[in-house]
């Protein structure tokens, strides 16, 4: 949450000072599309083609190469991991949800003001100490500077009762399954992830040009990003009890652990913002 205002005091060397980075110049504001309370509960079949293939059967399952081009030269292994993955989604062995709301959102200096219909939030975040001294914060309008402008916040999951069927497999002794299992539904909540965002670009007027590839979506190459707490950009897991306060995930199967990693563990959240500008970043600790 929003941390207390100073006494006037300089900032230490370990502080940087909560001046907007003049790389993030003030941009065009967006009203929310609405300031309701949305949860989507898309097919899986829906989501699968939002899957990174490299991710799920490279990093998790062990395929050593490009997953495209071995599919391409008829890679037995890689045709039979996909279609493996492809019967778990048949066979109904996960279902996907979301929740997410717009919010008016208006920045003062390092944090982020939320404010919706029923109650609102201030989130502060770390600025980069050097380089172009880029905060979250900096990609929504300045309070007072004309708006209303918005940001997003979204949970998606595809972890429900996932641990406990990946133990019934092992315990059957399907020791492929067991594991493809835990990997498709952290890959499906990460592909929720990128589906749910294409609806909120699309729901600000921002929709995708018809030539954008899913490799252009992997790799963020449209308007706007979304950050996730933990990560480079924002890495107080902490703040993640505000976005529960506002998004009540639990509704859809998503608890926080006293630590502040979401439970079950195929779950992903996120800060939407539309900024020109936005891009990916990394402040130290």
């Amino acid at each position: 949450l929003a941390a207390p205002a100073g006494d006037g005091a300089a900032p230490t060397a370990m502080e940087a000072p909560a001046v907007r980075s003049p790389a993030v110049p003030p941009a065009e504001p967006i009203a929310p599309p609405d300031l309701e309370d949305h949860v989507v509960e898309p097919r899986p079949g829906e989501v699968w083609p939002y899957v990174n293939p490299q991710m799920l059967f490279g990093k998790h399952l062990g395929l050593r190469g490009s997953f495209a081009a071995l599919k391409a030269a008829g890679d037995r292994r890689a045709l039979d991991l996909e279609r493996l993955a492809l019967e778990l989604l048949d066979e109904g062995w996960l279902s996907v949800r979301g929740t997410y709301r717009f919010f008016e959102a208006s920045s003062e200096g390092n944090t982020l003001h939320l404010r919706g219909r029923d109650g609102g939030a201030s989130l502060t975040f770390p600025r980069q100490r050097e380089g172009e001294r880029l905060c979250l914060a900096d990609y929504a309008l300045p309070a007072g500077g004309g708006g209303p402008d918005s940001a997003a916040l979204f949970v998606t999951t595809a972890g429900a009762g996932v641990r406990e069927r990946a133990e019934a497999l092992k315990r059957d002794g399907q020791y492929l399954r067991c594991h493809a299992v835990q990997a498709l539904a952290l890959e499906m909540a990460e592909a929720a992830a990128e589906w749910l965002h294409r609806r909120i670009r699309e729901a600000w007027g921002l929709p995708d040009p018809g030539s954008m590839t899913m490799m252009d979506r992997f790799q963020a190459r449209y308007r706007g990003k979304r950050y996730s707490f933990g990560y480079p950009a924002c890495p107080d897991l902490s703040l993640q009890e505000a976005l529960f306060g506002l998004l009540r995930p639990e509704r859809i199967g998503v608890a926080l652990t006293d630590g502040w990693m979401m439970d079950p563990e195929a779950s992903v959240s996120a800060v939407v913002v539309h900024h020109p500008r936005a891009k990916y970043f990394g402040v130290s600790k």
